[in-house]
């Protein structure tokens, strides 16, 4: 699936899916670039994502972590293929605020031919919010 990158604002230069509605209009946006550091994605908690507790709902975090499995993945899907999410697991560590940055970072465990393991790690500001690991099924295009 093709990224599309944004030209301006405060994520000018990253990417994002905009055929992806749920992840990007509804609970996100989401956003995707590597840096130095390898994949990473992010976006910024607003008040359309806190619950009634004043922290960021669980939902979203589940919903940010399970397009950052895509996220880091990336290099193993590639741009004309697509993914599927099989199995997800989280932990909720801390809650974030509206305002924070919330970004993701991890690792690929192992890419086979058509499934991807997946873990890593949300942090709101750089406090550790929410573990999250998952497996994905490549999907390849039909040509």
């Amino acid at each position: 699936m093709k990224m599309t990158e944004i030209t301006d604002g405060p994520f000018a230069g990253w990417k994002t899916w905009p055929e992806e509605p749920f992840e990007h209009d509804v609970a996100g946006p989401f956003y995707f670039r590597v840096d130095e550091q390898g994949p990473v994605c992010a976006f910024r908690a607003e008040p359309k994502h806190i619950n009634s507790g004043g922290v960021v709902h669980g939902g979203c975090l589940m919903t940010f972590a399970d397009f950052s499995l895509f996220g880091i993945a990336h290099d193993h899907i590639g741009d004309d293929d697509y993914g599927l999410t099989v199995a997800f697991t989280s932990e909720f560590l801390s809650g974030p605020k509206t305002g924070q940055l919330i970004e993701a970072r991890g690792d690929v465990l192992r890419a086979g031919r058509s499934i991807i393991f997946v873990r890593g790690i949300v942090t709101a500001d750089g406090t550790p919010a929410l573990n999250f690991s998952g497996t994905i099924k490549r999907v390849r295009a039909k040509g």
